[in-house]
């Protein structure tokens, strides 16, 4: 295979991990928070958050670095409506991801606690979880139309 597939490879596989490992982990942790047991909230952020930095920080990290090689390796300049678009909305995904983590490693910490203490989870985990459900959206779009900017190619201005 030569190089320029072998970076589409990698950049599609890591698209893949990205978006899949992101949606599969905040569905974890969501469905955790539902239960409003301290001990499954604490148990799932915990491997939640180890998912989130393993897979999802790491393919969020192969994406730009494939992204711009397969750019220079086609020869496209970096101005393209499509590619401009899709860069802007990345960095909005890796803003909102990066709170995420934070959120989720605090909220894990607060039912860790809530379950050494035999409390009931705090209404700060509550505030968090809040924030934390209402960043994954503008990350999880973003990353939508992301995939579409990929395939369509769309003169946007």
């Amino acid at each position: 295979m030569d190089w320029y597939l072998t970076l589409k490879l990698i950049h599609i596989l890591s698209s893949t991990i990205l978006f899949g490992t992101g949606l599969g982990t905040a569905y974890y942790f969501w469905t955790a928070h539902l239960s409003g047991d301290p001990r499954i909230i604490a148990s799932v952020g915990r491997r939640v958050i180890l998912a989130d930095w393993a897979f999802t920080g790491t393919s969020g990290v192969v994406q730009p670095v494939t992204g711009v090689l397969l750019v220079r390796e086609l020869g496209l300049p970096l101005g393209q409506s499509w590619l401009c678009a899709a860069i802007a909305l990345y960095i909005v995904a890796f803003v909102c991801w990066v709170p995420v983590v934070k959120l989720q490693i605090q909220a894990t910490h607060l039912a860790a606690e809530a379950m050494r203490t035999g409390q009931p989870l705090p209404d700060r985990y509550h505030a968090i979880m809040r924030r934390w459900f209402l960043l994954g959206w503008p990350a999880f779009g973003a990353l939508i139309v992301i995939f579409v900017l990929m395939i369509a190619k769309p003169t946007l201005w």
